[in-house]
């Protein structure tokens, strides 16, 4: 919205202040995505809000480029979005908003005051997931990656297992092993449902799953299609970049090799956690199938367990008074093109939804990849035209029928 004044605009947020995966800022790690898939770049190269502005306003633009890092640092995007985020004055914290209710307008109440507005826009984020069995001993000792970097102390001599094989697993994996004495934990055990520890598909054509094209394409397919393509391409999401297993597998080799630690790590993948049990001395027992040999059950005790097991969409409990209104598309809001909930009021007044329709517009959904372009989307039916001027994609996505195939009723 920026150099649009004639569209009014406020940002409320729940939390003190702004933070963006805070407990996961483990040193080293960095984003998957390109720098130029920051807040508006890809819609509006010449914004203010751009990572490349941000460089050059903070004089480091010479600096970041002579580093000539293979991907971005995540504490570098963190402070870039902190950046944008101190620049707008229309961004509020400490408002958690606790109802919306719909009379001509929108009533948004919060914790100290009620406002209105003509349209309101969701993005409350997501929330951590674990399994059932931990839910019920989460602490010290027991934590969601989330909370890695505050909870992920004192751990020598100690055994801990990671649970999960996505990036955010293998990056807290490779900081305990490779952490020195005296904060090295004797054991450091990383368990994961995928058959290996797997690489994310970054390949060109893949990352066409990114892309505008295929977003809208996908939004037309079926519900069974579309769960069953998300399942499929679930490593252009939620792999491990290459960059991270070739710097753990070297780490595994130093530590086994060279410093002599032969019994400092195990691996186990192509394993579900089926059961958690309390074990003597504030240990923990992990009971283990192997997806391959389901008869065979293995134990594994532990004193600190991490739980990298995602995240899922936060439920906007908020828009509660007004529920019954708005449809839905399984356990989703169902949105239009414009990522605007489908609902029984006006038009004129919309109800826009970030990043909790993966399961209609696909994997790309939560990802930084789409981020400017959706907000365009947004901008675009608020202010009434579209902006859009990318060319097509290069694959052919959806179905062109020849005229014999729509005499015959086939697509």
């Amino acid at each position: 919205m920026h150099g649009h004044p004639e569209v009014t605009n406020l940002f409320l947020d729940k939390k003190q202040s702004f933070g963006w995966h805070d407990g996961q800022q483990i040193p080293g790690a960095t984003i998957q995505v390109s720098m130029l898939k920051d807040l508006v770049s890809l819609s509006q190269p010449t914004n203010a809000y751009s990572f490349l502005a941000y460089l050059c306003e903070l004089g480091r633009v010479y600096h970041f480029l002579n580093a000539q890092f293979d991907a971005v640092p995540r504490e570098e995007f963190r402070n870039y979005m902190e950046w944008a985020c101190r620049k707008n004055e229309n961004i509020v914290f400490g408002h958690e908003v606790h109802s919306v209710t719909y009379d001509n307008v929108f009533h948004i109440r919060t914790d100290s005051m009620t406002i209105t507005a003509d349209n309101i826009a969701v993005g409350v984020g997501v929330q951590p997931v674990v399994p059932p069995p931990a839910r019920d001993h989460l602490g010290d000792r027991q934590f969601h990656i989330s909370e890695f970097m505050n909870k992920a102390t004192n751990l020598a001599g100690l055994r801990v297992g990671v649970i999960g094989g996505g990036q955010s697993g293998a990056e807290a994996f490779g900081d305990l092993i490779a952490r020195r004495e005296p904060d090295l934990p004797r054991r450091v055990v990383w368990i994961s449902r995928r058959p290996n520890f797997l690489p994310l598909d970054d390949s060109p054509f893949t990352n066409d799953y990114y892309s505008p094209s295929y977003s809208d394409y996908f939004a037309s397919l079926d519900s069974a299609t579309r769960h069953a393509l998300n399942a499929r391409h679930i490593l252009t999401s939620d792999g491990i970049s290459e960059a991270t297993l070739r710097q753990i597998y070297q780490g595994i080799y130093t530590r086994r090799f060279i410093d002599g630690y032969a019994d400092l790590v195990a691996l186990y993948p192509n394993r579900t956690v089926i059961d958690l049990m309390a074990a003597p001395a504030g240990a923990w027992n992990l009971k283990l199938a192997h997806n391959e040999h389901d008869v065979v059950c293995e134990s594994v005790e532990l004193d600190v367990i991490i739980w990298a097991t995602g995240y899922r969409p936060t439920q906007p409990t908020f828009l509660e008074p007004i529920e019954s209104r708005l449809e839905r598309d399984n356990d989703e809001y169902k949105v239009d093109d414009s990522f605007s909930v489908i609902w029984d009021g006006p038009t004129d007044n919309n109800i826009f939804l970030q990043n909790a329709v993966r399961g209609q517009r696909g994997l790309a959904d939560p990802n930084l990849s789409l981020n400017a372009w959706r907000s365009q989307r947004i901008l675009d039916r608020i202010r009434g035209i579209r902006t859009e001027h990318q060319l097509e994609s290069f694959i052919e996505w959806m179905t062109k029928p020849t005229n014999g195939d729509l005499q015959d009723g086939r697509r």
